[in-house]
């Protein structure tokens, strides 16, 4: 009996899909319990990576305890978030993807303005909502993330040239990309680019316009990189870090020490010398090197593990949904979840240039937190969704994509001629 393709999106003998299903699907539980630890972990470390810091700074009332209280009310928030976003049906994303995308953009404009935004170490990429403050170039990847999975989502055909392509998806995300460029922030922006592409690379779009793209971004990226003094210094840190260990590779060589003084089973919870006088941004950007320092070889294989866990079953999930507008929007949110971890963990190993792209679900961070779990939940409700039901025949049980079995022609008893 031959097997069902499960990418088969419609079929003139299907009924109407049945209702979600309750329980969960392999993948989705694996989803779930990664999320889970990675989340739970996460918190711990953030504790043992920014107790000392804030214990030692007036701004934060000398209180080791506050990333950790923040992050907890953003951990409760995001997981309500989650499970709320599991429930919503596809229908229902798809009329919320101009929303969120215009809302996003709005807020990135607002970001700009005198008296809403708020700007810290020469950037300006927060809104202070009066206690609470968010980033909205993080909402601004779920509204790229949404819109660009129902552009082609509802295309016949995926683009076939690079004007097919920009007219309008890649106008919209360009416009994204620049107004989070004038923040300045290219790790959120290269975040987005890689999202964007493997989109594009699950809608089907041929390796030739996908290779113009590559070409494309190399090239600007390297414009971006060559104009900013600071990013030219990441480069040659990159390059030769011990040569500018005292200057913009101090961080990189900080984390690569850190990570080697753990060795195989690590120094202890909480016992990181690195994290209190010579790691910068150790509860967020360069967590990993405290999880290594702390943890050592094992720890840190954990965490790759769990991330390699995670894009397994969000990949199996994008893979055995029919519905192209789903089946995008899975693959595309694994993607930038997952392809946020490989850029943060080789930074901190000094495999890839230092970005800024802080760890999925393990660094301290509030709207990047709730949107990371909002995808989740997202990936959740997209694996609960019904397959089209085969409609019954007369033989029920028989495969539908099988032949329909003819009745044997009788031969016809030849008749004499004298009868």
């Amino acid at each position: 009996m031959r097997s069902v393709n499960p990418l088969r999106l419609v079929r003139p003998d299907a009924t109407a899909p049945i209702g979600a299903r309750r329980e969960l699907p392999l993948e989705a539980q694996v989803l779930v319990i990664v999320t889970i630890c990675l989340t739970v972990f996460g918190q711990l470390m953030v504790y043992s990576a920014s107790s000392a810091y804030a214990m030692t700074h007036e701004q934060f009332n000398y209180d080791s305890l506050y990333f950790i209280k923040t992050g907890i009310v953003y951990t409760v928030g995001g997981i309500a978030l989650m499970i709320g976003m599991s429930f919503v049906p596809a229908g229902w994303l798809k009329k919320l993807a101009p929303i969120v995308f215009v809302g996003a953009l709005l807020g990135l404009v607002a970001v700009r303005l005198p008296g809403i935004g708020v700007s810290a170490n020469g950037a300006a990429r927060w809104l202070a909502l009066g206690p609470i403050t968010i980033q909205p170039s993080e909402f601004a990847k779920l509204g790229t993330l949404l819109v660009v999975a129902l552009i082609l989502a509802n295309r016949r055909q995926p683009p076939a040239t690079l004007k097919e392509l920009a007219m309008p998806l890649g106008i919209l995300v360009g416009l994204v990309c620049a107004l989070i460029m004038v923040q300045p922030d290219l790790g959120t922006t290269l975040a987005i680019v890689i999202m964007v592409f493997a989109i594009l690379v699950a809608a089907g779009v041929r390796e030739k316009v996908l290779a113009q793209l590559l070409a494309i971004g190399l090239v600007v990226g390297s414009i971006l990189i060559y104009a900013a003094p600071y990013r030219r210094d990441r480069i040659f840190a990159f390059v030769d870090p011990w040569g500018q260990s005292a200057d913009g590779a101090y961080q990189v060589v900080q984390a690569m020490i850190a990570v080697g003084s753990g060795g195989i089973f690590g120094v202890g919870l909480g016992g990181s010398v690195q994290k209190v006088n010579f790691l910068p941004e150790a509860h967020t950007d360069m967590i990993f090197a405290v999880i290594g320092e702390e943890l050592g070889l094992i720890g840190a294989l954990i965490v790759v593990g769990l991330f390699a866990a995670f894009a397994w079953a969000g990949y199996t999930i994008a893979m055995r949904t029919a519905d192209p507008f789903q089946r995008l929007l899975a693959a595309g949110a694994t993607a930038l979840i997952v392809g946020q971890a490989i850029v943060n963990l080789g930074a901190v190993m000094g495999i890839l240039p230092l970005t800024g792209i802080p760890l999925p679900l393990i660094s301290y961070g509030s709207s990047s937190r709730l949107v990371i779990l909002a995808l989740v939940g997202i990936l959740i409700a997209i694996s609960r969704e019904p397959q089209l039901v085969p409609r019954p025949r007369r033989s029920e049980g028989r495969d539908p994509d099988a032949p329909t079995p003819t009745k044997p022609r009788t031969p016809r008893r030849r008749q004499s001629v004298g009868a």
